[in-house]
């Protein structure tokens, strides 16, 4: 099953839009933690950049089960929920990637706000099951 299949045909322009995705990541006592994130979608995965170490990468790495939360920045009574997994935890193209999110959400090229020594990391999310309203 694609990707495609799973998110509402009638929530794709939100894959798009530069909307504020929530992340969900289960923590270690199996309570819920919620991030506001930037995110892209290839068709495929979507795609969440962070940083080693942070708590949702720590959670991530134990437990790759998450739910994304997407909200249309025009009508912020229409969403869509997607719950996945992550399939992929790598470095090679974060970088990248967190300067493409930085043009989309910031117009800016260059990712303004990395830390000396910061280790960029990227998340591949493959939805599983979705809903939109």
């Amino acid at each position: 099953m694609s990707a495609k299949s799973v998110i509402p045909e009638s929530h794709l322009d939100l894959m798009q839009k530069p909307a504020f995705a929530h992340l969900a990541t289960i923590r270690e006592d199996g309570t819920p933690q919620v991030t506001p994130v930037w995110f892209d979608y290839d068709g495929e995965f979507i795609l969440v950049d962070s940083a080693e170490g942070r708590l949702k990468d720590r959670n991530i790495r134990r437990d790759p089960r998450v739910t994304i939360e997407i909200q249309d920045p025009e009508n912020p009574y229409r969403y869509v929920e997607i719950r996945g997994q992550v399939e992929v935890v790598t470095n090679e193209g974060a970088n990248e990637m967190i300067d493409k999110l930085s043009m989309k959400y910031l117009g800016q090229a260059k990712y303004p706000y990395a830390r000396p020594g910061e280790v960029r990391v990227l998340y591949k999310i493959r939805p599983l099951k979705a809903h939109g309203r």
